[in-house]
């Protein structure tokens, strides 16, 4: 898997950002995530866990 082992940060998960972090999580990267806004980030989180 390419991101075996890897963690990318990741800052913002707006309309652009959440995606492309999506993206990097369904290949295999750990995202350790920022946004400024937390109910967004938490939302992103449920539905990009496991």
């Amino acid at each position: 898997m390419a991101g075996q082992n890897k963690v990318v940060a990741f800052v913002g998960l707006g309309v652009m950002g959440g995606p492309m972090a999506g993206h990097l999580v369904r290949h295999g990267y750990r995202v350790q995530a920022y946004n400024r806004t937390l109910s967004k980030a938490r939302a992103w989180q449920q539905a990009h866990q496991g």
